[in-house]
C-alpha cells in the first residue's frame, strides 16, 4: 500500500538508480526485512517502515562523506515528494547529522542497520552461508572477537537495542528471524564450495 503516493517500487527504483553495488543493495534489502519485522512486532506501519529500511543508504555509494550521505539522499527524497517521516528517519540513522532519533521507527532503523550487516557477515563465515543455523551464541562469540567486523561498534549495538527497548540478545534473535525468509535475496543460503 503506497504512502503519500509513494510505493516500494518507487523506493526500489531509487536504490537501483543510485546504487550499483550488489552488496550495498543486499544490505538495504536486509534492513528493509528487519524493519518490516519490527513494524509487525510493534503494530506499526509495515510498508512505511520497510520503505525507510530500503531507502536509508540509497545515496551512500555516490555521495560519500559527512556532507554527502544521507544529506544528499534526503534532498532527493524531498524533491520527489517523499513523506517527512521517511526523510527524517533516513537523516537520523547517521550519528553525525545531529538529528536525534525520537520515533520508534527512527530508533528501529538505527538498531537494525549495523546489526543486519554484522549478522550477514556472521552468516557468510558459516559453512552453510545461511541464517537457518545461525544462533545467538555464535553471534555473541563473534561480538567478543574484536577483529571480526572490527568497524562495528559493539557498545553502539547495545545502546541502540536499549534505546529501542529490546534487550540485545532478544534483538539479535529477532533480526536473525526477520532475515531468514529473505536470505536468498541477500545472496545467502548457498553452501560454500
Amino acid at each position: 500500500m503506497p504512502i503519500d503516493g509513494k510505493s516500494r517500487d518507487d523506493a526500489w527504483r531509487l536504490v537501483t538508480e543510485y546504487t550499483d553495488s550488489e552488496s550495498l543493495r543486499a544490505h538495504m534489502l536486509a534492513v528493509e526485512a528487519a524493519m518490516r519485522g519490527y513494524a509487525q512486532k510493534f503494530g506499526e506501519d509495515v510498508e512505511m517502515w520497510g520503505i525507510v529500511g530500503l531507502l536509508h543508504d540509497f545515496d551512500y555509494e555516490k555521495h560519500q562523506g559527512e556532507n554527502g550521505h544521507p544529506f544528499v539522499g534526503v534532498q532527493i527524497l524531498d524533491k520527489q515528494g517523499w513523506p517527512r517521516e521517511v526523510r527524517r528517519a533516513v537523516l537520523s540513522h547517521a550519528d553525525y547529522t545531529g538529528v536525534p532519533r525520537e520515533t520508534r521507527m527512527e530508533k528501529a532503523l538505527y538498531a537494525v542497520d549495523e546489526l543486519a550487516g554484522f549478522l550477514v557477515a556472521c552468516a557468510l563465515v558459516r559453512p552453510s552461508r545461511s541464517f537457518k543455523d545461525l544462533e545467538l551464541k555464535s553471534v555473541k562469540k563473534k561480538l567478543k572477537d574484536k577483529t571480526f567486523c572490527e568497524a562495528i561498534d559493539r557498545d553502539a549495538l547495545k545502546r541502540a537495542a536499549d534505546d529501542l527497548g529490546v534487550p540485545l540478545d532478544k534483538h539479535i534473535e529477532n533480526v536473525i528471524s526477520y532475515l531468514r525468509p529473505v536470505e536468498a535475496k541477500l545472496g545467502l543460503g548457498k553452501a560454500a564450495k
